[in-house]
């Protein structure tokens, strides 16, 4: 179904609402769930589909990302016509970095050209969700339009930065807006999913590149305009088309909390997002590291798990972990306890430490006695706090300075 589609998952977002979690790496590569990135779930998404030639947009700090994607994710087979590719600002058409989404695709217009496609399909890389893209292609085809936009119904508390969208008894799509919209959407948001025409979404970023008065952006300047002038359709996501279970579950983590409530929903009784579904795994790199465990500490306290995702390599030694997720290679001294928190790889927390609605980035050590999440005022004096209270200590902060 997708021989004639190259797949562009755009993965160059800055992640500012993000900080200090994307201080270092781009946020599709941030840690998420125990072991993933979280582009993992947008390329498992394209494994399980049968999509298999992929175009991955790279731009800010996207080290740690292309090496993920390196270690992780080299299993096409390039004889075949298959890849995974990662493609950095080339400055083919200029001197600029991406200016936008549209812009994006505008400089890597001549693999597009090449790839002899019939079909393009542009994905966002930082979003949580598990989607079998094939019956959207099939609606695509059928319908024989311009564009297909994926959308999500019921809508979530608020809209998306991708839009509202209004849709027909024909499933034609008769406006998109931005948050503020008061059109009538049918409760639906869009996914920022699309499959276009090749042809006619290489006319609309030829044009848009001319437009000076562009913003070279899809939901802003690139689809309206082909809502104008073409057949643009919504596909609902969900429901029982698909070889993935239907938990309809999608989160873009555009904001600390969002990405810390998206990590603490997997705690949940009955997940909304199902990671055990055994013909539809998430994968990833997966580094070698022992087992975890969970041992007494040398006061005699047994380590305690209770509803905690605890990863390869963490021990628990003494202490406790409370719904909470421990990454790899995590520590626990003795007497500690952690409150739904989220401990990147190689934190190592001390004797006597208490942390509760934390995220703690990679590598930190927390010295003995440690009292984070427990006096909002006093912890912004020293970390980053989101709106909701959610303490993030940044990677590599240095506690004696």
């Amino acid at each position: 179904m997708f021989e004639k589609t190259v797949t562009v998952v755009l993965a160059g977002n800055t992640g500012k609402a993000l900080q200090p979690l994307t201080a270092d790496r781009a946020r599709a590569a941030i840690p998420f769930g125990g072991k993933y990135r979280v582009i993992d779930f947008t390329l498992t998404n394209c494994l399980h589909s049968g999509v298999r030639r992929i175009l991955v947009l790279t731009q800010y700090k996207s080290h740690s990302l292309q090496k993920h994607i390196r270690d992780g994710w080299s299993v096409f087979n390039p004889e075949m016509g298959e890849y995974i590719t990662t493609v950095p600002p080339q400055m083919r058409t200029g001197e600029g970095w991406y200016a936008g989404s549209a812009d994006a695709l505008y400089q890597n217009l001549y693999l597009l050209e090449r790839s002899d496609a019939e079909h393009v399909m542009v994905l966002p890389g930082d979003h949580i969700y598990r989607m079998d893209y094939a019956p959207m292609m099939a609606f695509h085809q059928h319908h024989g339009g311009d564009l297909t936009v994926a959308c999500m119904e019921p809508a979530p508390e608020r809209a998306t930065a991708y839009g509202t969208v209004a849709i027909d008894d024909q499933q034609r799509i008769a406006a998109i807006g931005d948050e503020t919209s008061e059109f009538t959407s049918n409760g639906l948001v869009s996914m920022g999913i699309y499959i276009f025409s090749t042809q006619r979404l290489l006319q609309l970023l030829e044009s848009d590149h001319d437009n000076r008065q562009s913003g070279h952006d899809f939901v802003n300047d690139i689809i309206p305009a082909l809502i104008d002038r073409g057949n643009v359709y919504g596909y609902t996501f969900g429901g029982k088309s698909g070889r993935v279970t239907p938990d309809r579950y999608w989160r873009d983590i555009n904001t600390i909390d969002a990405y810390y409530q998206a990590n603490m929903d997997l705690l949940d009784k009955r997940p909304p997002v199902n990671l055990y579904q055994e013909d539809w795994p998430v994968r990833t790199y997966s580094g070698q590291h022992p087992p975890a465990r969970t041992v007494p500490g040398e006061f005699g306290d047994e380590g305690i798990s209770i509803n905690s995702i605890v990863s390869n390599g963490a021990v628990i030694a003494g202490g406790s972990s409370q719904h909470s997720i421990l990454f790899n290679n995590v520590y626990v001294g003795d007497e500690s306890m952690i409150q739904d928190s989220l401990l990147f790889d190689g934190v190592r927390v001390g004797k006597r430490v208490q942390l509760r609605n934390c995220i703690i980035d990679k590598d930190v050590e927390i010295p003995d006695e440690t009292l984070i999440g427990f006096d909002i005022d006093e912890d912004r004096k020293h970390f980053e706090v989101s709106e909701n209270g959610i303490v993030v200590v940044a990677k590599g902060h240095n506690f004696k300075s």
